[in-house]
């Protein structure tokens, strides 16, 4: 039976106002499996699966709700669970 490494992951806590820029400056950076903003409480409030191939036009959608949350929530923590190279 194998068991498989953990995944690799990275969290930032952030004002409102600054998660979209740096949402698109993870997804930008590549090697990211998964995005999860929570509150300041640790309560999810999004999930952002990304697969091999999603750009452009793809991510329209996840910027518009990522925008959307960070207008009405101060402060959130971004989690990043990264691909394992």
């Amino acid at each position: 039976m194998n068991d498989p490494t953990p995944p690799r992951t990275e969290e930032f806590k952030l004002d409102g106002g600054k998660v979209l820029d740096k949402v698109k400056e993870i997804i930008h950076a590549g090697n990211v499996r998964r995005i999860v903003l929570k509150n300041e409480d640790g309560r999810t409030l999004l999930e952002i699966p990304l697969t091999l191939g999603v750009v452009g036009a793809a991510l329209l959608p996840v910027f518009a709700a990522v925008g959307a949350l960070a207008a009405v929530v101060t402060r959130m923590v971004i989690v990043v669970e990264k691909t394992q190279d």
